[in-house]
């Protein structure tokens, strides 16, 4: 009963923490803070790398060695937004940082997605096969190229204060 409720948990806070993010690098590519939205990526990013955690295992996963990186990035990312309120060179972290995080919650969303989706497992039973690789390769190529121009816009620029009510 609890492993059921917390899959559960940590897929809906994991799709919401997706959700969130993608706002977020809108944000950034339009020069636009959404502060709400902003908080809501940070704090459902978080919750989802922690509760990662939960999940009974017999050893150390490589889904472990990216909430440990993922938690590392979201400390960086609120740092520079919170502590240091974008300021100077922290305006960069928090952009590299919240596209790095957000580009890691949909890798991970993607390898649960051929995993646990029977089309996509027929596909790729083993993971190493070319539909998973190239479906990595092409969200990775997406998000390098997203967050370059991001990092880039949101960089030159004071971001514009945008509050939405959601």
């Amino acid at each position: 009963m609890f492993l059921s409720l917390l899959t559960f948990f940590h897929v809906v806070i994991s799709l919401g923490g997706i959700l969130a993010g993608f706002v977020v690098l809108f944000g950034l590519l339009t020069a636009s803070r959404y502060d709400r939205w902003t908080a809501i990526f940070l704090v459902t990013t978080v919750i989802t790398s922690a509760t990662g955690f939960l999940f009974p295992v017999q050893h150390f996963l490589p889904s472990h060695a990216v909430g440990l990186i993922s938690l590392v990035v979201l400390a960086a990312a609120s740092y520079a937004r919170y502590n240091r309120q974008l300021n100077g060179p922290w305006r960069k972290v928090y952009a590299i940082s919240a596209v790095l995080a957000l580009y890691l919650n949909v890798f991970v969303a993607i390898v649960q997605s051929f995993l646990k989706v029977p089309v996509l497992k027929v596909l790729a039973p083993t993971q190493t096969e070319a539909p998973f690789k190239t479906a990595q390769l092409t969200v990775l190529v997406i998000f390098i190229v997203l967050g370059a121009v991001a990092i880039v816009r949101f960089d030159a620029k004071a971001a514009r204060k945008i509050s939405l009510n959601a």
